[in-house]
């Protein structure tokens, strides 16, 4: 699948299992994880995404990309 580099704003591949984005532009070869968290830091409006891949937010607060 086609996205976005969230390095160079190109074209980057996603692979079939969503287990690598990688840009063929810039030489970004990273997992879809280390992907969202790009995305969410370079644009606030995806910041939530990140709960996703926490375990468990009972008790937490939201906090800051930082805290990721």
């Amino acid at each position: 699948m086609k996205i976005k580099c969230p390095k160079c704003d190109k074209i980057a591949e996603l692979g079939d299992d969503f287990s690598y984005v990688k840009c063929s532009n810039c030489s970004l070869d990273i997992s879809y994880g280390e992907y969202v968290k790009l995305i969410a830091y370079k644009d606030a409006r995806y910041s939530d995404v990140l709960g996703d891949y926490t375990k468990d937010t009972s008790g937490t607060t939201s906090g800051t990309l930082d805290d990721w």
